[in-house]
C-alpha cells in the first residue's frame, strides 16, 4: 500500500544519517525502510490511540535494534548522533498521523540503542 499522509512523502527520513559518511547509506536506506513500513501500518491499522500507536512504534523500534549488527559490520553504530534522528524521526511520524501528545521515550521504548 502506497503512503497517503502528504507530510510523510515529503519527509526526508534520516536526512542527517545520509549527509554523514560515517554511516553507511545501504544501511541508513534500511533504517528509512523501516520508517516507511511504520507508516504503512499506521496507515493500514488506523491505532485509535497512543498505546495502539506504541505497539507499532515499538515493533518498528525492535527492527532498528537489529539493525544495530548492520551498522557494526559496517564499521559504524547507532550512537548519539544517530540515536537522536532516528527518535526525531519517530516522533515527527506520529505527529504526521495525529498524535502529538505522543511520548518520544514511550515511541522508543524498546530500543536498546
Amino acid at each position: 500500500m502506497p503512503i497517503s499522509n502528504e507530510q510523510v512523502i515529503a519527509h526526508g527520513f534520516l536526512r542527517g544519517l545520509y549527509r554523514d559518511d560515517y554511516y553507511p547509506d545501504r544501511v541508513v536506506d534500511r533504517g528509512r525502510e523501516i520508517l516507511l513500513r511504520l507508516c504503512e501500518r499506521i496507515e493500514t491499522e488506523r491505532p485509535a490511540d497512543l498505546p495502539a500507536l506504541y505497539v507499532l512504534t515499538q515493533a518498528a523500534t525492535d527492527e532498528f535494534n537489529d539493525l544495530q549488527a548492520e551498522f557494526e559490520a559496517a564499521d559504524s553504530e547507532i550512537e548519539t548522533v544517530a540515536r537522536e534522528e532516528i527518535a526525531e524521526d519517530f516522533g515527527f511520524v506520529a505527529d504526521a498521523y495525529g498524535f502529538a501528545d505522543a511520548d518520544v521515550e514511550e515511541l522508543i521504548a524498546t530500543r536498546d540503542w
